[in-house]
């Protein structure tokens, strides 16, 4: 019970605006918490870690360090299901997003996406494609799908995503201690 507790001293009451000034962000303090986002989410159908209607309430409250260490807010499959349905607009999966960029330039990414990242890197989209995928391409009248490593790479320069997923840059010591909630 003593880990429901919140501690007013923690809380970052500036949180919910730095979110909302990431795009994305701009509509989280719209939210009234009817909790529309949670009756509908599919991933929230089979895995009760993802609530958003919670996740909302602890990034208005301020609770910064719980929101951006978890494992939760990597869950969002961007079905717009919730957005759909949103009597106040406050467009989730967008929000999530914003909420993903503030742990990622934190240095708090979830492994999953350091595989994405590695994928991007080797051929410049998540999914190799292949001559046997280009073969088929060609069969139906589609043109070959050359790969843009050297793109992405200049965009991962400029962002240095690659270096945050490498553990080169500082970050996410915060959460290092605690682990994911």
């Amino acid at each position: 019970m003593a880990d429901d507790v919140i501690d007013a001293d923690e809380l970052d009451p500036g949180f919910k605006y730095e979110i909302s000034k990431q795009p994305g962000g701009e509509n989280l303090k719209l939210c009234f918490q009817c909790g529309t986002c949670s009756g509908t989410c599919p991933v929230r159908a089979i895995n009760d870690k993802y609530n958003p209607r919670r996740i909302i309430r602890m990034a208005l409250l301020g609770m910064r360090k719980e929101v951006l260490c978890s494992d939760f807010i990597w869950l969002c499959s961007t079905c717009y299901a919730c957005h759909e349905r949103c009597p106040q607009n406050v467009r989730i999966p967008e929000l999530m997003f914003a909420i993903r960029n503030i742990a990622l330039r934190e240095g708090n990414i979830h492994p999953v996406y350091k595989g994405y990242v590695d994928a991007l890197d080797g051929h410049g989209r998540l999914l190799e494609v292949g001559e046997f995928e280009n073969e088929k391409r060609v069969k139906y009248g589609l043109p070959p799908i050359a790969e843009e490593k050297e793109r992405v790479r200049k965009i991962f320069h400029h962002t240095r995503i690659k270096d945050r997923t490498d553990g080169k840059l500082k970050g996410g010591e915060a959460c290092a201690t605690e682990g994911s909630k």
